[in-house]
């Protein structure tokens, strides 16, 4: 945390995007980072990056992860997930296997946490690919609109629900007024969504 010229502190947040291979993690980061498509696949292992931005009128500085989602990379997994304050959970639209394949990463996730909640949220990518969809609007009713890191549709919007969701549960966690005994944690599960 840093700053506290005006009595604030800076808010930072370390957000992790996670999920199957091939599904468009480094081209939603880099499009968020830098307003650029990445039209060619290259297999990340990991990548790092670093952006300041205003979120409902609150300055935030995000380091995000970009971490491999190829099984070869697997071990690494674990030491990003117990650093992550937030993980963004990528499956492809035109992929019904990345979007089964979630829940492995959800699992993994609270388990290395040892939570049975923690900040999550579901984005859908590759929504411009409409003709090739393999995850039906079914599976999606309930969820905020599709991402699209091609034509940027919903990029910023995802990382900033994101920040928002670990907002509300570090306040949950962090009560302004301490009570004199912690309750029992909420056992609902993480909250996921679909920006």
């Amino acid at each position: 945390m840093a700053g506290w010229k005006d009595g604030s502190v800076q808010e930072k947040y370390r957000l992790v995007v996670v999920g199957g291979g091939g599904v468009g993690k480094s081209a939603l980061t880099i499009q968020f980072i830098q307003s650029y498509f990445v039209t060619d696949y290259d297999p990340t292992i990991e990548d790092s990056y670093t952006k300041q931005c205003v979120i409902d009128e609150r300055a935030a500085r995000l380091d995000i992860l970009d971490t491999a989602g190829q099984e070869e990379f697997g071990a690494m997994r674990e030491q990003y997930m117990r650093t992550g304050e937030g993980f963004l959970l990528v499956f492809s639209v035109t992929d019904r296997g990345s979007f089964e394949e979630i829940y492995k990463f959800q699992r993994q996730i609270l388990r290395v946490k040892d939570r049975d909640e923690f900040p999550m949220i579901l984005v859908g990518n590759k929504a411009d690919l409409e003709q090739q969809r393999q995850v039906s609007p079914t599976d999606c009713r309930d969820m905020n609109p599709l991402a699209s890191a091609k034509i940027r549709m919903n990029v910023d919007q995802a990382f900033h629900e994101m920040v928002r969701v670990i907002r509300k549960f570090q306040e949950q966690e962090c009560p302004p007024s301490p009570e004199p005994t912690r309750k029992e944690k909420d056992k609902s599960g993480c909250h996921c969504v679909i920006v």
